[in-house]
């Protein structure tokens, strides 16, 4: 079997067992366990290490459909773009879908994932109506927002440690065709991005905004902002793109300023005048997954991924902070992200998204360097009284934890006390870190 991995290039240390029978008993192991999909989280969310990574891909059956309703029952280890390829022609989407296909919706579940669509439809788990929880004492309990509800809350969110989710139920949307009507609009800075969220929010679906993280001064922020909604066209398929794959390992010294410093502006120069379009979902959703094991171009150092959210109501100091920095510390990479979360509160105790504006940038791991930024940026999260995004993870302090999830004592009262991670161990550890 092949090294199990963090999407971040952190490898498991300890037992997989792999799971095919979503009526089997958990197996009988030593120590800790974890349930582990398609390992799409970049830190050690994921990873139980010294313990047991419980593999669910064998858990891949979709159980029930009803057209009527739009609710899909399937398995824990089914994918987005599985639950994509089968429904997506009949004309059902699932309405919560993040920056890639390649997601369980178990992990979905246990992350609370979000979309481009947070001002309109919340979180993941806000579209699932019901799931199995299978313990570590052999129970299973059926659990909903009205069966079993704190249990819920706690799975929702609650990154695994509640027990193996073996089937859930959630509900799909109609769609009326595999197209989006995808408009590509040029801001110049950080406020600029704003006032244009503010007003795209309310004319489409889908918003988000890609970033030069490089960019200083009164350029500092800017980039292009795409929005989209499904076109009112009549019903097609589409032609699905036969995925290009990095073969190895890029050496580490690919990434650098000047390599990202070039990358960032002819990649804005080329996209500027795109305007508005018709394009299938997948490129406009799940752009990265066009090119499949692309983590392989951080080199085998990997990569880290910084994720935050600044609430509203602190202005745009904490932003423009939070850019200056990373512009400043030159580390940044390709993918840099800005998006609105909206005001539907998530169903989970430890959601991630709240209102405020989120921010996501890749960073090539280079050791104590990275490290001081991550701290840096902690401190200035901390400070605008935001929140980490722990499914993006890697260094986390238990104080900046503690700050940004109050609630995680109830799901600590909650969690299954045979399932742990290693990222909860760190950020719920009694010492801070020097």
């Amino acid at each position: 079997m092949a090294p199990v991995e963090s999407w971040g290039r952190i490898r498991a240390e300890g037992a997989a067992r792999p799971l095919w029978w979503r009526d089997d008993p958990l197996p009988e192991v030593e120590g800790t366990m974890l349930p582990f999909g398609r390992g799409r989280s970049y830190g050690d969310a994921c990873l139980d290490q010294g313990g047991t990574l419980l593999l669910t891909r064998g858990l891949s059956r979709f159980i029930s459909f009803d057209e009527a309703t739009g609710l899909l029952a399937c398995e824990g280890g089914v994918t987005l773009g599985e639950i994509l390829a089968r429904f997506a022609p009949l004309g059902f989407f699932p309405t919560v879908v993040p920056g890639t296909k390649h997601v369980t919706v178990g992990g979905a579940i246990a992350n609370d994932i979000h979309g481009k669509n947070h001002h309109r439809a919340g979180t993941f788990g806000a579209h699932v109506t019901r799931l199995e929880l299978l313990r570590s004492d052999g129970s299973r309990r059926v659990c909903s927002p009205a069966e079993h509800p704190e249990l819920f809350a706690a799975t929702v969110g609650g990154l695994g440690l509640t027990g193996l989710v073996t089937w859930a139920e959630l509900r799909l949307k109609r769609i009326p065709s595999a197209f989006i009507r995808w408009e590509t609009v040029p801001f110049e800075n950080v406020d600029a991005f704003f006032e244009l969220s503010a007003r795209s929010d309310t004319t489409h679906e889908y918003t988000v905004a890609w970033i030069d993280c490089l960019a200083r001064g009164d350029r500092l922020g800017r980039g292009l902002f795409y929005r989209g909604n499904h076109a009112e066209a009549p019903f097609r398929a589409g032609r699905r793109r036969r995925p290009v794959t990095v073969p190895f390992d890029l050496p580490d010294a690919v990434l650098n300023r000047l390599t990202v410093k070039a990358f960032n502006a002819l990649y804005r120069w080329r996209n500027r005048g795109a305007g508005e379009r018709l394009v299938h979902y997948e490129p406009f959703f799940f752009p990265l997954d066009g090119v499949e094991r692309w983590n392989r171009i951080y080199g085998r150092s990997g990569l880290m991924q910084f994720q935050c959210v600044l609430p509203f109501d602190r202005g745009l100091g904490g932003v423009r902070g939070v850019l200056d920095a990373i512009a400043r510390s030159g580390q940044g990479s390709f993918l840099a992200v800005l998006k609105t979360f909206g005001g539907l509160p998530s169903p989970g105790l430890l959601s991630f998204p709240r209102p405020g504006v989120t921010v996501a940038l890749d960073f090539p791991r280079r050791g104590e360097r990275t490290l001081a930024l991550f701290r840096e940026l902690e401190g200035l999260v901390l400070e605008q009284g935001g929140a980490l995004y722990p499914a993006k993870d890697l260094v986390m302090s238990p104080r900046m934890f503690r700050a940004a999830y109050p609630r995680a004592p109830e799901l600590e009262r909650l969690r299954d006390p045979r399932f742990e991670s290693t990222f909860w161990r760190r950020v719920t550890a009694a010492e801070e870190r020097p």
